[in-house]
């Protein structure tokens, strides 16, 4: 038995065939939308519910994210924005381009994460600026989750239609 024949069939590098693909973007997109700004979704709805000890705690949470995405930000924000724009403009051209599926997978995941952390960034910003207590620190991160639940829909719609068109295309040259 070859090892290295068995391992590559397993996993597949045709990406919007293999099962290993499909389970990545479940559970990417759960996990984005289940943490916002660095704070689990169920504490928000605790802090909202019960106030007291889960909203100073919530609060607190909040602000050291914030402090720390703010921070990357300001150190390091103009490298990281050229690395990210030229990842993605590499996987665009690679994958649309060149017709590398690997690379039309990968970018299919990180478009859309990257505009939710543009997005989160701007929250972030918003909340420092404003700094918000209560009732409107909670309405600012259902907000931010509901649109990043709202990206991430529309983001595994796409890569499923996408997906499935690559798929077909393959099977019509069989």
């Amino acid at each position: 038995m070859d090892w290295s024949n068995a391992i590559l069939h397993v996993i597949d590098l045709r990406s919007f065939s293999s099962l290993w693909y499909w389970v990545l973007v479940a559970i990417l997109w759960s996990t984005v939308s289940n943490w916002v700004m660095g704070v689990p979704s169920d504490m928000i709805y605790r802090a909202r519910n019960n106030g007291g000890q889960a909203a100073e705690d919530l609060a607190d949470l909040v602000r050291i994210s914030i402090n720390r995405q703010l921070n990357v930000a300001a150190m390091a924000g103009l490298w990281l924005l050229g690395i990210m724009c030229f990842l993605l403009t590499s996987l665009a051209a690679l994958g649309f381009g060149y017709d590398v599926e690997l690379a039309q997978a990968v970018f299919l995941l990180m478009f859309p994460l990257s505009l939710i952390g543009s997005m989160t960034l701007s929250t972030g910003r918003l909340i420092a600026a404003t700094n918000p207590k209560g009732d409107d620190l909670y309405r600012i991160l259902l907000r931010q989750r509901l649109w990043t639940q709202i990206i991430g829909m529309i983001a595994i719609f796409v890569t499923a239609l996408y997906g499935l068109f690559q798929n077909l295309a393959v099977v019509r040259w069989l």
